[in-house]
């Protein structure tokens, strides 16, 4: 995109914009496919639209965690791997916190990242063909794991990485036991249909700071306490080899890990073919490759 058509392209969901916050209903649909698209049924559906989530119980088998046990200890042990910006480190004790891009640097995770009952369920609930928009691991150890403040992943996506509007979807899935003290998932409920509006300017380089801790983009305490008295939240526990699957605008955070459990997952972004990112809406230049990729090609076509 040239910079002319750029600055004259029509912004739906502005943000960090001179200080101006803003609270505005969702322009874009939720669910854009329907019950004969693929394997999640109406009812199914129904509740993602109007909750912004769906659980899935048990989507890959005990050996599959196992396996995606070993790859992450392999991962984290590799000296390469550790010195690279794709991984994030706890600075108090040094274990990894996140590894990005792994459907691109393991063989593992490129596969259950473009399994079909991950991907057929993206594109289903989507409406089209799906690209990776953003893979992770994340490790959130015991005693050590840190907290994850509240936000919308669009927000910060369409600020930093220029994706046009919330038509993407998260899907997180549990490689331990997730219960309600050892720092799960938390999401309010329905906050997807509502898009906030963030105050200040983008810093610099702001995706060193916000893959540990979001910063810019974060909405303020009022508007998060309004949020949760229209919306409550959801703590979502699980067993491992479950998965949540969640809208890209919804509110959601997580608490920190005093417990011995540790809890870890494989995160996966798809974005709609049709929702492809273009320059950022509210930052000088698009973070890295690892963090919102140009790589547009469908899923599970690799």
């Amino acid at each position: 995109m040239t910079a002319t058509a750029t600055q004259h392209r029509i912004d739906t969901y502005p943000t960090r914009n001179n200080g101006e916050v803003k609270v505005m209903p969702r322009e874009d649909a939720v669910v854009w496919g329907s019950a004969s698209d693929g394997p999640l049924d109406q009812a199914t559906l129904d509740g993602f639209d109007a909750r912004g989530y769906l659980s899935i119980d048990r989507l890959v088998s005990d050996d599959e965690v196992a396996e995606f046990h070993r790859e992450l200890e392999r991962l984290s042990q590799d000296p390469q791997v550790r010195a690279g910006e794709r991984c994030v480190i706890e600075a108090s004790s040094q274990e990894v916190r996140s590894v990005f891009d792994v459907h691109r640097i393991s063989p593992v995770f490129k596969r259950i990242a473009n399994d079909p009952r991950v991907v057929d369920r993206a594109r289903q609930l989507l409406g089209s063909d799906v690209y990776i928009h953003q893979s992770r691991v994340n490790f959130k150890p015991g005693f050590e794991g840190k907290e994850f403040m509240w936000h919308s992943d669009f927000e910060t996506w369409h600020a930093e990485d220029g994706m046009p509007a919330p038509r993407a979807v998260s899907i997180s899935i549990s490689m331990t036991d997730n219960h309600s003290y050892n720092g799960p998932l938390m999401i309010m409920p329905g906050s997807h249909r509502e898009y906030v509006s963030c105050d200040g300017a983008t810093p610099e380089d702001n995706y060193l700071k916000s893959l540990v801790m979001q910063g810019a983009g974060t909405p303020s305490k009022q508007i998060l306490t309004d949020f949760y008295n229209r919306y409550g939240i959801d703590v979502l526990e699980g067993q491992a080899g479950g998965a949540v699957m969640f809208d890209s605008n919804c509110m959601h955070a997580s608490n920190g890990n005093v417990t011995p459990f540790p809890r870890s997952n494989v995160f996966i972004v798809f974005n709609s073919v049709e929702n492809a990112i273009e320059e950022p809406y509210a930052a000088a230049r698009p973070r890295p490759e690892f963090a919102g990729s140009t790589d547009f090609t469908p899923a599970g076509l690799r």
